[in-house]
């Protein structure tokens, strides 16, 4: 079964940059789809991201698409997730998952049966 580990997080000022990192362990990762997903309180979880085993296949969420980049490093078991321009809505704990793979609803990511704690982003002036 795969581990998935996330961090990263923190506080920042609106228009930063953070880059979040996902720790993935139990399984070949090069033969892994990935995706985040985020969640703020009193909301839905909403899909951000998401790279299947071929790099160039990647997802975004409208509300993230230009701003935020999600890569792999097969070699280092690393998926990354990096977030320019942020912005206050954009606050939520980011999960990363293992869907069986990415699509553009996100359906499988949402509905992935492995996922992490979790890290926090905050951004507020």
């Amino acid at each position: 079964q795969v581990q998935l580990v996330e961090s990263g997080g923190g506080l920042v000022h609106p228009g930063s940059s953070l880059r979040l990192t996902c720790a993935v362990s139990g399984l070949p990762m090069e033969s892994l789809a990935i995706g985040w997903f985020r969640q703020a309180p009193g909301k839905e979880r909403e899909g951000v991201a998401c790279i299947n085993v071929q790099e160039e296949s990647t997802f975004y969420g409208d509300s993230v698409k230009g701003r935020f980049t999600i890569s792999r490093d097969n070699g280092k078991n690393t998926v990354y997730l990096q977030m320019n321009n942020l912005k206050p809505e954009d606050t939520a704990i980011y999960h990363c998952a293992q869907p069986k793979f990415c699509a553009s609803s996100f359906y499988y990511v949402l509905a992935a049966r492995s996922w992490g704690q979790g890290t926090q982003v905050t951004v507020s002036s």
